[in-house]
């Protein structure tokens, strides 16, 4: 089982190392190097426009994507090749998503928005492949809820060590290939520099792919032999009629976007309010530290004061997160320790809403009669999809509305411009983390008790009706 834990883990630290690049670190790119002068602002705009737009018109197809991986029936298991074909392909899209196109983006803006288009949609779905198809291994890997803590642990600390491993090695790589590549020198941001950080990332994703692939296994038990295809026409059903993954993806979504919406601008906070874009890579330091000690205490929490609590008292906590941030001004020290109590509580939550979910696929086949595991757990990535999608907007428009574009410099942000600016950062995410906290803690039922007892009925039916067909079968004969 050692062998398995690791191996997931290090799928999952490449897989949110990717995340954490396209989905937090694209817009930057785009509005600091990409597009750089005369009407850069607007040529930013229309590629983040169709970013948001492509995914939100993508997110209606992966719990198709999560069917065509349930119905999926090969001797490597039904997971594996999507996983693998997913991570080789939207790699390829990421490094290609972090050049100018082969120049296009300066000789022909036109056309270098239309391969952009047909190059993103390729590589989110793709993405979406590898993301549905690697989580929705949980349920896979064991029935048992404890084991599944464990696999959703180990890989929650892989990916927390990916995504905050990102942030420290961000600013060195870019301005690493910035210099090796350019010829320039200091603290300087090229599209070469970009496009280096941008193929490491590409290959670590990869790399943490074939990891899990070579290094996991699927188990068999009575419930998951009680599985039926799943008809396309029938995926929306199948989450529809689920009402506690219902609940739990929208109480999901308001903590994600939230959350993505502010990590998202703490770069630009250290870049344009204190002037020290350096000082961001310290963010990484101190929350992979705070990573590697919060994701091992969940077990131990959870087991004390049960996901509910972990879920909303976790979001406490980063509400003081953000009343420190809101104090920190100009202080690096300041935004360190906010941002370390705001982050702490952020992985063990996750997993508080991925071990839900996970557990809703017995609550559904109790419940509709069918089991449907990538389906399910599908709506996880497609709610990470739309908060990034969102978050991805919501980013352009707050740096360009409070001025924080190209090489402006800290004491040319208008008190106007910080205000918008400190509304898209904080007060937005905070009214979006309560109402979250508010929904998880009057409409989620399905808690760690009541999954125990919906597998011990499901094993009960189960064996009850296979003994009827047995017999059935047994009176035909005779």
């Amino acid at each position: 089982m050692v062998k398995q834990y690791l191996s997931y883990a290090l799928g999952a630290f490449g897989h949110d190392a990717f995340y954490a690049t396209l989905n937090t670190y694209f817009a930057i790119f785009v509005t600091s190097a990409l597009f750089v002068g005369k009407g850069s602002a607007a040529e930013a705009g229309i590629v983040t426009t169709m970013v948001v737009v492509i995914r939100l018109i993508e997110i209606a197809f992966d719990p198709m994507i999560g069917g065509m991986v349930d119905n999926t029936d090969t001797k490597i298991g039904k997971f594996k090749p999507w996983l693998l074909a997913g991570a080789i392909v939207s790699s390829v899209g990421l490094i290609l998503m972090f050049s100018s196109l082969f120049g296009l983006a300066d000789s022909n803006t036109s056309l270098y928005f239309l391969v952009f288009g047909i190059v993103f949609v390729i590589m989110d779905i793709f993405y979406s492949f590898k993301d549905i198809s690697f989580w929705s291994m949980l349920p896979a890997l064991s029935v048992d809820t404890k084991v599944r803590n464990r696999f959703g642990t180990v890989g929650r600390f892989g990916s927390t060590l990916g995504s905050q491993g990102v942030i420290i090695v961000i600013m060195p790589l870019v301005i690493y290939f910035s210099q090796k590549f350019s010829g320039t020198h200091g603290d300087t941001q090229t599209r070469a520099g970009w496009l280096g950080f941008a193929i490491v990332i590409g290959l670590v994703s990869l790399l943490g792919a074939l990891a899990t692939f070579f290094g996991t296994k699927e188990t068999k038990s009575l419930i998951r032999q009680n599985t039926e295809r799943t008809r396309f026409r029938d995926v929306f059903k199948v989450i529809g009629e689920n009402d506690q993954l219902m609940w739990l993806g929208f109480s999901y979504l308001l903590f994600a976007l939230s959350y993505v919406v502010t990590n998202s601008l703490l770069i630009y906070y250290f870049r344009y309010v204190i002037g020290n874009s350096n000082a961001y890579s310290v963010i990484g330091g101190v929350t992979a530290i705070l990573g590697i000690v919060s994701v091992p205490l969940f077990p131990i929490i959870v087991a004390k004061i049960t996901r509910r609590g972990v879920y909303v008292g976790g979001i406490c906590m980063m509400l003081v997160g953000y009343l420190l941030f809101n104090f920190a001004g100009t202080s690096t020290i300041m935004m360190y320790v906010a941002d370390a109590i705001f982050f702490f509580p952020y992985p063990m939550i996750f997993l508080a809403a991925l071990m839900t979910i996970t557990d809703s696929v017995e609550y559904g086949q109790w419940k509709n009669g069918t089991r449907n595991e990538s389906v399910t757990l599908s709506v996880r990535p497609l709610i990470d999809k739309l908060a990034g999608a969102f978050s991805t907007g919501i980013v352009v428009i707050a740096a360009v509305q409070a001025g924080m574009t190209g090489n402006t410099k800290p004491s040319e942000i208008t008190a106007h411009g910080m205000f918008i600016f400190h509304s898209f950062i904080f007060y937005m995410p905070m009214i979006l983390l309560v109402v979250s906290a508010l929904i998880y803690q009057f409409k989620v039922t399905l808690s760690e008790k009541k999954h125990a007892e919906i597998v011990k009925k499901l094993e009960k039916k189960i064996k009850t009706e296979n003994a009827e067909q047995a017999a059935d079968k047994k009176a035909e004969m005779k």
